[in-house]
């Protein structure tokens, strides 16, 4: 006989065990096609509700974390292709080989800059390979500029997952993994 939470028995040949050990697979096999998603910047990662706008800060593009980037320059962080890269180089759209959507945004009300400190180094169609360098910026020229480059990192397609969980915590280089989904 085996004793659960709240008292609840149960004997080891009682069809509610099977359908214990059946979840617990279940679960395993979830854990498997889990999807490690790399950050796309260098610099400190945080959660979406630390963001200075509320589009992002309450999720309502999906779910993800942000990145307060050290370095000016932003990585495919994964194998995919540039679904859209914005005009003004301040965001860029992915779909990974696995499905996953992801928008990368570099700073807050930075389309206000119409492109001024942003180098595109990808287009849309291209495809690319995890660590490719796809916009390069200045950093410092848009802090002086006024604007906050905190960069969100959004799983666009978050309704796909039933997990979309941010990993990392302080520092992160191209090579940490930020978000996981599955």
């Amino acid at each position: 006989m085996l004793h659960f939470a709240g008292g609840r028995q149960i004997h080891e040949n009682d069809d509610e065990l099977d359908m214990l050990e059946t979840e617990s697979k279940e679960e395993v096999k979830v854990m498997e096609n889990a999807i490690d998603i790399a950050s796309p910047a260098e610099g400190k990662a945080i959660s979406l509700s630390e963001v200075a706008d509320a589009t992002f800060a309450q999720e309502i593009l999906g779910k993800g974390a942000a990145i307060v980037p050290e370095k000016g320059v932003i990585y495919a962080p994964f194998d995919g292709k540039v679904d859209v890269m914005f005009e003004t180089g301040h965001a860029v759209g992915l779909v990974g080989e696995n499905g996953v959507e992801l928008l990368v945004h570099i700073g807050i009300d930075t389309v206000n800059l119409e492109g001024k400190y942003f180098s595109p180094k990808k287009a849309a169609g291209d495809v690319v390979k995890k660590g490719d360098v796809l916009i390069e910026f200045d950093i410092e020229k848009i802090k002086e500029a006024g604007y906050d480059v905190t960069t969100p990192v959004i799983v666009s397609n978050t309704d796909q997952y039933a997990i979309v969980e941010k990993t990392a915590t302080g520092e992160v280089t191209k090579e940490s993994n930020l978000i996981k989904v599955q």
